[in-house]
């Protein structure tokens, strides 16, 4: 029989494109062994890809190349080198030390009776055995090809499950804005596998600044896309307008997509529009691709793209709401007795509290509630004068009560909510003016007896009101502003928190200066 025909099924899958090569690493003492591999397989091609070949000469040398190269597909493995059981040892160290189940394992040997076929494929988990004499160039191409169609096909599963498990992880926290860069992630990641691509595939998601506009025809300026998140050499796109990301042909196919609404497929790279209830829609830009797509595949990146989009239009709506309720904080957070402090007062605290609780190793459900809940701290504005509040100077009795009345209204608007960022705002609004030393107002509350987000924003506040100018006050220097609160340390303020406010002064400075509005 001719021995090409049969491999003739090969035909269809060595015409697809891939890119690459399939490492295969050959342990044998004998370097003709090495040689005759190599030579009888120096031709091999499968799905468009070498072979790259690597070579250990002992159990050491393996070892060592084993761990330094996990990528390698498929082992053509000696029994007996240095010692009788050299190979099978070897056999145990990829699956049980270096705990690489992916990698084939084809056993040859020269003494048979040494490492009986039955006991080894019972007791280790190998892939193949075969004799030496028994392997022809023929019979060594056709083990070759199992093993990598075996290997292949354990690495897409893997990359499945990655995908899938990112999904699952991504799911659990979908209405929570910073989830979606994973969600995507694994999402493409899972696509790129299922069409045969590498995990490493290149992809950029691009969305519509702004909310839908009713110029329709504003929705086919590739001016208006800008990335939103991106991988490979896409990395660092997310935030730059489209056209200075992409060129050429690859821009020309997203215009096509964005105008038609539609996939446009490509041998390396596919752009799918992914049409939006809510919003102006997005695009998805994959490249990479390893092959042309089936008619099966191309449904599945239709299914994809919409079931992103889904997910990416729930996001944005959740990110909308937040966006509001912190936009109606802010601003109740500026009422202020005409005009007397500007509204650069209240970005300014939250840039203070921001720097401060990341210096305090808060992390970041505790750093949103913090800052989400600091520009409340003055909303007992709304029941009196606000003059006292600003005082650099010694205050009077009545600037004691007027303070004494805000902090305690404030409270007491805010008090009895159940959920923890009114109630955070209620703690700091009562507290805000409590000192280190137990003589602030309004109880007299003492060190760690004032919540930590109380004495945060205590030195935010008072940060803010010397670096802010007001109707006709200056701003304090940095310098002055620091060297006054560095006095007030262990008597106003946390010296702890003192301590940090040095050292981050030109973070914080720099933060304040980025959000000047």
């Amino acid at each position: 029989m001719n021995d090409e025909l049969l491999f003739a099924d090969d035909t269809d899958e060595d015409a697809v494109q891939y890119q690459g090569t399939w490492k295969i690493l050959i342990v044998d003492d004998e370097p003709e062994i090495h040689a005759v591999t190599k030579l009888a397989l120096s031709d091999f091609e499968f799905q468009n890809k070498n072979l790259e070949f690597l070579s250990a000469y002992n159990g050491a040398q393996a070892r060592e190349i084993l761990l330094s190269e996990p990528d390698i597909a498929v082992v053509l493995l000696d029994v007996v080198m240095e010692t009788d059981d050299a190979g099978l040892r070897i056999a145990d160290f990829i699956r049980n030390e270096a705990n690489n189940h992916f990698i084939r394992i084809i056993l040859r040997t020269g003494q048979p009776g040494q490492a009986p076929e039955r006991d080894v494929i019972i007791n280790y988990d190998i892939n193949d055995y075969k004799s030496k004499t028994e392997l022809t160039a023929q019979k060594l191409f056709t083990v070759v090809i199992a093993a990598l169609r075996s290997y292949r096909d354990i690495v897409a599963i893997d990359e499945n499950r990655i995908g899938l498990e990112k999904i699952i992880s991504a799911s659990a926290n979908l209405f929570q804005t910073h989830s979606v860069e994973h969600f995507i992630e694994g999402i493409v990641q899972q696509l790129s596998s299922l069409l045969g691509g590498s995990k490493d595939a290149a992809y950029l998601t691009c969305a519509v600044a702004g909310p839908k506009s009713l110029e329709t025809s504003r929705l086919n300026s590739l001016e208006q896309l800008y990335v939103f998140t991106g991988q490979g050499e896409y990395k660092r796109a997310a935030g730059k307008s489209l056209p200075t990301v992409l060129s050429g042909e690859h821009l020309e196919a997203c215009r096509a997509a964005l105008n038609d609404k539609s996939l446009i497929y490509e041998d390396e790279y596919l752009v799918a529009y992914c049409e939006s209830k809510r919003g102006s829609g997005s695009l998805l830009y994959l490249s990479g691709l390893p092959k042309r797509l089936t008619d099966s595949q191309k449904k599945l990146v239709e299914i994809f793209s919409q079931n992103v989009q889904i997910a990416f239009d729930n996001i944005m709506l959740t990110k909308d709401i937040e966006d509001t309720q912190r936009e109606i904080i802010e601003r109740l957070g500026q009422v202020t007795e005409d005009g007397a402090i500007s509204l650069d007062y209240t970005q300014r605290i939250v840039d203070v509290c921001k720097v401060l609780g990341k210096a305090l190793n808060l992390d970041k459900s505790q750093l949103k509630l913090l800052t989400s809940a600091v520009p409340l701290h003055d909303v007992g504005n709304l029941c009196g004068s606000t003059h006292a509040l600003f005082k650099l100077e010694q205050l009077t009795q009545d600037d004691v009560d007027s303070i004494d009345k805000h902090t305690n209204f404030g409270y007491k608007l805010l008090k009895g909510s159940n959920k923890p960022l009114i109630k955070i705002a209620a703690t700091i609004a009562k507290e805000h003016h409590e000192y280190w030393n137990g003589q602030g107002y309004p109880n007299g509350l003492k060190g760690d007896n004032i919540h930590l987000y109380s004495r945060v924003a205590s030195i935010a506040i008072a940060y803010s009101v010397m670096r802010c100018p007001a109707q006709e006050t200056a701003a304090w220097s940095v310098e002055k502003t620091l060297e006054r609160i560095q006095a007030l340390a262990g008597e106003q303020f946390d010296p702890n928190l003192v301590a940090l406010l040095s050292e981050n002064i030109h973070q914080i400075e720099s933060a304040s200066q980025g959000s000047v509005r």
